[in-house]
């Protein structure tokens, strides 16, 4: 008997659940888009406040099933009235104003501190991340914070993706016992089951682009720099950057545009000024047509055969867009990269922690070895599941990012990810390169972790340069996602391409 997934809302199923009405409108869960919302708000039909109050609603009737959000915020209702405010004033920010957003929780917000989803960091002080900061100037209301896997799943190896003490199980709203995928795992669910129109998620390697591609919705992962780490829990600032997690291309557009920019507290992002757009300008149909891209096979080539027939599908749409296709490409090395990267990452992260930490306010271990030890005094809590073997690991590293040995893994990995991706541009002429951006949700395992066996994310993750998820398909009810890979800053030509994939696609 074939597999069919049941959905995992215990009320109802998915479909239903999304075609929930907002207010006064004829808007659905599952088509609230932010043009759509703003242009309700615009005309009167609906109110700042009655949208937050409904998310709030499906939060409180929702979330004891997908675990999707950790905390609300009990300024949102505040925050919607202010909104409504400025547009009886006819001061309204743009088309973000009043939108509700979900921020990963590792992501700090006045009121509502970053914990990484674990009790270590629950009475850390709070302010605004700089994103976040850009957020409300936009006019968002910031709902709530999203659920993730724990410390953005660099505690323990194995793990179960999106499980944390504070937030518990998140699960896929794709069918029932599947992984959201990890660590933006509640953005992404929140997402694809209405309970949110838009949320944050970050990447090291996959965080974004992995869960959004396993719950059928849309994940940017920007270019290292053009985005703000500013009030962000760390793990590596070699790779780690927060991005969009929308259900369409046209949203997230509109979400980086407002996250964008730089910020004095983040070096990495001086060139981001000078770089970002207005990212929705860029959304242009007729994208593909000469557009030439490259198909990187090999990323995906322990997949099985009806995975793989929902790229040639893909292929199908964007030769009927007028694409080239240079199929197949090689990223020459691609599968040495993760060696340098994870013997790197360790070290970044004990170095990067325990700044983070010595510059955080509140009560809260004061470094690494803090961290370890909490854990350890609050094992039958934290550790019920898994160790924390990634922490020890990092704890044994000198975390000095002049250590000869870290500097050399580093180069190399980035030499590895980069010289791939740039010379398949090169020798193709390409655009983009594009791949399956990983297999459907796996069953979630508490005991053993995750069954997670190919993607797609180290190539454009371990380089910095940009990558974008939009759903491609689905293999008995999972999705499955396509992801458009370009070189740094090339944000408004993978968006734009994205976007009229999206199109021809229609609804996975």
């Amino acid at each position: 008997m074939a597999y069919s997934p049941t959905p995992i809302l215990s009320s109802m199923s998915l479909t239903e659940s999304l075609a929930e009405i907002i207010g006064n409108t004829d808007i659905g869960a599952g088509d609230a888009t932010v043009a759509r919302l703003s242009g309700a708000l615009a005309t009167g039909r609906l109110s700042a406040a009655e949208l937050t109050a409904f998310y709030l609603d499906r939060i409180a009737r929702l979330n004891p099933d997908l675990r999707a959000v950790i905390t609300v915020s009990p300024a949102a209702g505040e925050q919607a009235s202010d909104s409504d405010g400025r547009r009886v004033a006819g001061t309204a920010r743009g088309p973000l104003d009043g939108i509700p957003v979900l921020v990963k929780d590792n992501i700090d917000a006045t009121g509502l501190a970053a914990t990484a989803g674990s009790p270590a960091l629950q009475f850390a002080a709070s302010r605004d991340a700089f994103l976040v900061g850009r957020l409300r100037a936009a006019g968002a209301v910031i709902l709530g914070k999203a659920n993730l896997s724990e410390w953005a799943n660099f505690r323990s190896s194995p793990s179960s993706s999106g499980l944390s003490t504070l937030g518990g199980q998140a699960v896929n709203p794709h069918g029932t016992g599947r992984s959201p995928s990890g660590s933006s795992s509640g953005s992404a669910v929140a997402v694809a089951a209405g309970l949110a129109p838009l949320a944050i998620g970050t990447e090291t390697d996959g965080s974004i682009v992995s869960p959004s591609g396993a719950c059928g919705v849309v994940g940017i992962k920007p270019t290292v720099g053009l985005v703000s780490r500013d009030g962000v829990v760390p793990i590596s600032a070699a790779q780690d950057t927060a991005g969009p997690i929308t259900r369409t291309v046209a949203d997230a557009a509109v979400l980086l545009t407002a996250m964008a920019g730089s910020d004095p507290a983040d070096p990495a992002t001086a060139s981001a000024d000078r770089q970002m757009s207005d990212y929705s300008s860029f959304l242009d149909q007729s994208a593909l047509d000469g557009a030439r891209i490259g198909v990187w096979r090999g990323g995906s080539r322990h997949a099985s055969a009806v995975i793989v027939a929902v790229l040639e599908a893909a292929l199908g749409r964007l030769r009927a867009q007028g694409a080239q296709l240079v199929d197949p490409v090689d990223l020459a090395d691609a599968d040495k990269i993760n060696e340098p990267e994870f013997a790197a990452l360790p070290h970044e992260f004990k170095h990067d922690i325990n700044a983070y930490l010595a510059g955080l306010g509140g009560e809260h271990p004061d470094d690494l070895a803090g961290l370890i030890a909490f854990n350890s005094a609050n094992a039958s809590t934290v550790l019920a599941s898994f160790g924390q073997e990634l922490f020890e690991q990092a704890e044994a590293t000198t975390g000095d990012l002049a250590d000869p040995g870290y500097t050399e893994n580093r180069a190399e990995a980035r030499r590895l990810a980069a010289d791939g991706l740039d010379a398949a541009f090169a020798a193709g002429r390409l655009d983009a390169v594009i791949a399956l951006t990983g297999h459907p949700a796996w069953l979630i395992d508490d005991i053993l972790g995750d069954s997670h066996s190919w993607g797609t994310s180290s190539p454009a993750a371990v380089s910095g340069y940009p990558s974008i998820t939009v759903p491609a398909g689905q293999v008995r009810g999972l999705p499955v996602g396509l992801s458009f890979i370009g070189p740094a800053w090339s944000e408004p030509r993978l968006i734009g391409l994205a976007h009229a994939f999206e199109l021809a696609a229609g609804p996975a």
